[in-house]
């Protein structure tokens, strides 16, 4: 059985994620110089803009109680997720979880790794990588 199709508007595309954060100046150093994010720029005195793959991040310093809060886990796509991991280990970067396979699909294997951003944010790279198909 199918579901029924909306009427009406949906929601199709990611225009923005918000990552709440408390320093806003090492927030961007991290993503920008660790994590090497394209910086796109700063709304003072409590926002920061990045580009990550046409979805734009927004780091920023709550301004209401209720959005004091940890952000959702955002999962960062990589091609080669034992590269990537090496490189931003060495940045410093902290893990909590090494890459680690999740699911074996038809046609590629699901790879995780967890860390935190500066912030204490937990981040997730994953990769998936193909299957040589006979």
């Amino acid at each position: 059985m199918t579901a029924p199709i909306p009427i009406g508007p949906t929601l199709s595309q990611i225009g923005q994620i918000f990552v709440n954060v408390k320093d806003l100046d090492r927030a961007i150093e991290f993503y920008r110089d660790t994590l090497g994010m394209k910086f796109l720029f700063e709304a003072p005195p409590n926002m920061a803009f990045f580009d990550c793959g046409g979805v734009r991040l927004m780091l920023g310093v709550a301004d209401r109680p209720d959005l004091d809060h940890p952000a959702s886990i955002i999962y960062y796509k990589v091609g080669d997720i034992e590269r990537v991991y090496e490189v931003f280990n060495a940045r410093g970067v902290e893990f909590i979880v090494k890459p680690h396979l999740v699911a074996s699909m038809p046609t590629y294997d699901l790879w995780l790794a967890d860390f935190k951003d500066s912030e204490g944010n937990f981040l997730a790279l994953m990769s998936e990588v193909p299957k040589e198909v006979a």
